[in-house]
């Protein structure tokens, strides 16, 4: 984070005038509901909370049911409670939830963070989250709790959807994306990126929410670690989350090492950390490692976490007696403080703690929000079947039976931190209570929260031609164990030219959610009778087009029954549009599979980058009831057209002088011989061979999406750097002298082209500092 020079004058003035409460106020936060009288604001309330400042004001837009006009205008009387009756006026920074956009009502929705990393598409990613950016900062925020850089390899979690994937690769360069798109190039207009959940949060017993941990030093570094890495060196970070769960039997938020001695030294982190919500009370209530709130905000703080979110806890008086006696230093607490300081300097607080409220129709009503989520949802959908080329559907004089429970759901093309979802999430828990006992406000409704956008039954009917007809019938709800509706269900597609079914699950938190955070789940077969009611219509001898709409992979043997499958993820207010686009050919699929697709439950955890002896039973290969092999594997999707690769090379750019700065440089040409204008992602992928350590078959190195015309064609050139080959060895970074097959295809099984080159020395580093391959495309 880029700061004036005299930035550490003015935080170490403003420390030396601050009082212990003052100081201790800038690391806790409070909810917006805690200073309202229903929706408007309490003075009395503020009086009471921020009359020593306060460091974070939690959600203005996402905790309440306010317009984005009414937010900003909330924000600003906020900023001028501080600065009207605080001593010091300092402002505060506002955070909000951004995981498929900023999380408030009436803003853009976009495709969650699974159908991003579908995309491949860093400029798109970056795109998306510019808007994101544009939004909060037009309605006073700051700081985005997002993205999520977690490694997720078990689709038993229900966040896989929030993550970008299996692969850190991928995950680090979709990431950086979204990170640059919000933090833009001037702190004064860009919003404060975070990085979660810190670190291995994805990786957790039986895919279990919040569970723990078991990833060895290696692994952690190489993979798990990675994508955090690179966000922090290459794209300037500027905000770190620790995860809830632990590591070795040291609760994340209490782990000194991996805060530390990690992130703070061995990285040079310099943003601050900011807790996951209430973490900081569960080192005693959750992992009962601390004796008492006191301790828990101590061992917080010692270890390297800075704020505390969503509310003041550990991070008041349990601090506040704790610096007084003298347990936790002034210096400590200071050191804490001036990060805080230093980021509010930076973005510009001070100078322009308020918004203009006139100006926030225009970041919220723009036609090019809608079509950069549309084109995202388009990016993001993944044709995983098309058996006998059954897509794409002729507009006219086709019978359809469009059946299924996400067939004409707005509610079930969102991802758990969508809005709605989490007003629901809010309301359930004021009726019902909740694991963290935090009262809610009474003023919170669904009523008019979701806006008007298209389901897939809309987007069809507004796409086919008068010739056409169409029978909807919902056949089940998601989660029904009922089968009431089945009979029209099937006889609709009995009496069908062809049978579009969209299944799926229902994304949230609530349970009647089916995929989302804390909605884990031990069977990946759709949920409820969704599996039965396919199978039914499969008996039918209806063609079947299958369109999937979850959060993460699905399995069954249906899947090799029916000719087309679609997945959609969860598409975003856009998704109904896109999907009907792909189904009838308006658009053309390019989306690549982020994660390997198991066949069963029993197959996870499954990636594609494991080690030679790993992927499957030795000997004999297979499971006794199963394929080792995932049903798609990573990188996997179809296309209307068809590709050719050819004049692939690869060779090794060293540099004798200064090896550090070598590179293998990949060249392939790439032609679209079909019919269609179409996407194609270059995948290029590497095996090193190693003289201390196994490495993985395959190992993503560099990708590239690209658009071509039938008939034309394009040249990609990688060029990937020598610390992208380096394994984690004895806390150095090693590539060993000897030979790397590189593979270039169309997946992680798809491979067009394999070459085999060496390396001529061995290497090593201190520290990484080079992320990325540089890719060019001339066509």
């Amino acid at each position: 984070m880029s700061e004036s020079p005299n930035t550490d004058q003015r935080v170490q003035m403003l420390l030396s005038e601050m009082t212990l409460e003052e100081k201790i106020a800038q690391l806790s936060a409070v909810w917006v509901y805690e200073i309202l009288d229903g929706v408007e604001f309490s003075e009395d309330k503020a009086r009471r909370l921020l009359r020593n400042g306060i460091g974070q004001i939690t959600r203005i837009g996402g905790a309440s049911n306010l317009p984005p006009e009414q937010s900003a205008k909330l924000a600003n009387r906020i900023q001028r409670f501080l600065q009207d009756e605080t001593r010091l006026k300092i402002p505060a920074v506002v955070h909000e939830e951004a995981c498929s956009g900023y999380m408030a009502r009436g803003s853009t929705l976009f495709p969650q963070a699974i159908g991003v990393g579908s995309s491949w598409n860093q400029n798109l990613t970056r795109q998306m989250a510019q808007v994101i950016r544009q939004q909060m900062r037009s309605v006073g925020a700051h700081q985005a709790l997002a993205p999520l850089l977690d490694i997720t390899r078990d689709a038993r979690w229900g966040r896989m959807e929030e993550t970008f994937g299996e692969d850190p690769y991928l995950t680090g360069q979709l990431g950086m994306a979204f990170i640059r798109g919000l933090q833009a190039d001037d702190w004064r207009d860009g919003i404060m990126a975070t990085g979660k959940h810190f670190a291995g949060y994805g990786f957790s017993e039986g895919g279990m929410n919040w569970a723990p941990a078991h990833i060895s030093q290696r692994e952690l570094h190489e993979v798990v670690l990675w994508p955090f890495e690179a966000a922090v060196k290459e794209a300037g970070l500027a905000s770190v989350m620790p995860a809830y769960h632990e590591l070795d039997g040291i609760p994340v938020h209490a782990d000194v090492g991996l805060l530390r001695k990690v992130l703070r030294d061995a990285w040079g982190f310099q943003g601050t950390t900011v807790s996951d919500y209430f973490a900081i009370s569960m080192l005693e209530e959750y992992h009962h490692l601390a004796h008492n709130r006191r301790d828990a905000a101590c061992r917080a703080l010692v270890a390297g976490v800075d704020v505390e979110l969503p509310n003041r806890d550990g991070y008041w008086n349990p601090l506040l007696e704790a610096v007084q006696d003298g347990t936790i230093s002034i210096a400590l607490l200071d050191e804490a403080v001036a990060r805080v300081l230093r980021q509010k300097f930076a973005l510009g607080l001070w100078e322009k703690p308020y918004v203009n409220e006139g100006h926030v129709p225009l970041a919220f009503e723009s036609a090019q929000n809608e079509g950069i989520a549309l084109q995202m949802a388009r990016e993001s959908l993944v044709l995983l079947k098309n058996d006998g080329q059954l897509l794409p559907l002729a507009k006219s004089g086709l019978k359809l039976a469009v059946i299924g429970p996400n067939a004409h759901s707005v509610r079930n093309l969102m991802g758990d931190y969508a809005y709605p979802c989490h007003i629901e999430a809010l309301m359930e828990m004021r009726e019902s209570g909740n694991v963290f006992s935090q009262p809610l406000p009474d003023s919170l409704t669904l009523d008019g929260v979701i806006g008007e956008m298209p389901t897939v039954l809309d987007a069809i009917q507004a796409t086919v031609d008068a010739g056409t007809t169409i029978n909807y019938q919902r056949g089940c709800g998601v989660s029904d164990v009922h089968r009431q509706e089945f009979e029209v269900a099937i006889e609709a597609a009995r009496h069908a030219d062809v049978a579009i079914v969209v299944v799926g699950d229902k994304a949230g938190l609530t349970l009647d959610c089916t995929t989302g955070e804390s909605r884990d789940r031990s069977d990946l077969r759709l949920p409820g009778v969704q599996e039965e009611l396919v199978q039914k219509i499969v008996e039918t001898h209806t063609p079947v087009v299958i369109v999937l709409i979850t959060g993460r992979p699905v399995t069954g043997d249906w899947i090799d029954a029916v000719p087309a499958v679609v997945e959609a993820w969860l598409p975003g207010g856009q998704g109904g549009r896109a999907i009907a686009e792909v189904l009838f050919g308006d658009y053309n699929p390019g989306g690549r599979l982020p994660v390997s697709y198991p066949r069963h439950v029993g197959q996870v955890p499954i990636y594609y980058n494991h080690k030679p002896s790993g992927g499957r039973s030795h000997w004999h290969g297979d499971y006794v009831e199963e394929r080792s092999s995932p049903r798609f594997p990573f990188g996997h999707g179809l296309s209307y057209t068809q590709f050719a690769y050819d004049k692939t090379e690869v060779h090794v750019d060293w540099n004798a002088t200064a090896a550090e700065f070598s590179a293998i440089q990949v060249t392939v040409h790439v032609n679209n011989i079909g019919c269609m204008r179409g996407d194609e992602v270059i995948q290029i992928y590497t095996h090193s061979l190693s003289a201390a350590t196994t490495r993985p078959v395959k190992q993503l190195q560099a990708f590239s999406r690209i658009t071509l015309d039938p008939g034309q064609g394009a040249t990609v050139e990688a060029r990937i750097p020598m610390q992208r080959f380096a394994y984690y060895h004895g806390e150095k970074w090693v590539v060993d002298a000897g030979d790397v097959e590189v593979m270039i295809g169309s997946s992680s099984d798809d491979i067009h082209a394999h070459h085999q080159v060496q390396i001529p020395a061995t290497l090593q580093w201190e520290q990484l500092t080079q992320f990325t391959a540089r890719v060019y495309v001339t066509k």
